[in-house]
């Protein structure tokens, strides 16, 4: 799994996080708000929509963008972001099978309502590449005992218990469609109800970073790679919105490094690794400019 040192640092920055958000509640919602456009665009873009972050941000905000759109892309970006925004206005009321259909059903609303909101069953299998999900004859029960074996965790490390229900919920494949998006839906749901901000998983790094734990975990049963993404992704959250609230100016990373005579590619790096304060803002690493480290 993870580390002393790394849950160390996710302890001492949830702290500080904690700290911060007692006089900064209202500005801490404001800054997931304010990122829900690239958490939709890239979990979306995982699932190879083809819609660009300004082309998100474009729909999101009312707005049109040229040339020929995909109706149903449109649609998964619009529910996408309505789901994360509802969660943040009552994050921890779909904690069990009830409030995950519930989800699904808002997911898929006006794109395929006939699936939306109810586990495969019958013939409908699915696949994806080379995994096929659960026989749907058992798709309830696996999902129920999964959702029980979460909330009764007792002694796993809280990212460990995260990243087990996220490997297992993608072999499981409960839904004819949207298991992707839920899954990563259901990650931040589970971080919100401990009090930690959301992550977001990115789409550039999607062949190299998390893809790939799905094919070990299917081989092997072995998630601690999905515990430690999820851990550089959690530290990255924390920098970002720490930062946003101490810092008193905040610059492009390769400005940083530049001014400090440091290659680009090794500071992004530092940042890749978490051991700088850095972080991304629609798709550009950025850090307070009076780092020293």
């Amino acid at each position: 799994m993870i580390n002393q040192t790394t849950k160390d640092k996710i302890e001492a920055l949830f702290q500080q996080y904690q700290s911060l958000a007692k006089d900064h509640e209202s500005i801490l919602k404001e800054i997931t708000l304010a990122e829900i456009p690239e958490l939709v665009y890239n979990s979306n873009a995982i699932e190879n929509s083809t819609l660009s972050l300004e082309d998100t941000e474009k729909i999101l905000s009312g707005g049109q963008i040229a040339g020929k759109v995909n109706v149903r892309e449109i649609y998964e970006a619009k529910n996408l972001a309505k789901l994360t925004e509802d969660l943040l206005n009552k994050p921890f009321s779909s904690l069990n099978i009830k409030g995950m259909l519930a989800l699904h059903k808002s997911l898929l609303s006006h794109i395929d309502d006939s699936i939306a909101g109810r586990f495969r069953s019958g013939k409908e299998w699915v696949r994806v590449g080379n995994h096929l999900g659960a026989n749907p004859q058992f798709v309830p029960a696996l999902t129920q005992t999964l959702v029980d074996a979460y909330i009764q965790r007792k002694d796993s490390y809280f990212l460990d218990a995260i990243a087990y229900f996220h490997a297992e919920f993608e072999t499981i494949h409960p839904f004819v469609d949207g298991n992707g998006r839920m899954g990563r839906v259901w990650i931040n749901l589970q971080l919100m109800e401990l009090g930690f901000p959301p992550i977001i998983i990115q789409n550039k790094s999607k062949h190299s970073a998390y893809y790939p734990l799905f094919t070990r975990y299917q081989s092997t049963l072995k998630y601690d790679g999905f515990t430690a993404l999820f851990a550089l992704l959690l530290l990255e959250s924390f920098h970002k919105r720490i930062t946003i609230l101490t810092a008193k100016k905040i610059i492009p990373l390769a400005q940083w490094a530049a001014q400090r005579s440091i290659k680009g590619n090794v500071a992004v790096n530092k940042a890749k690794r978490q051991t700088i304060p850095a972080f991304r803002m629609r798709e550009k690493w950025m850090i307070a400019e009076e780092f020293e480290g």
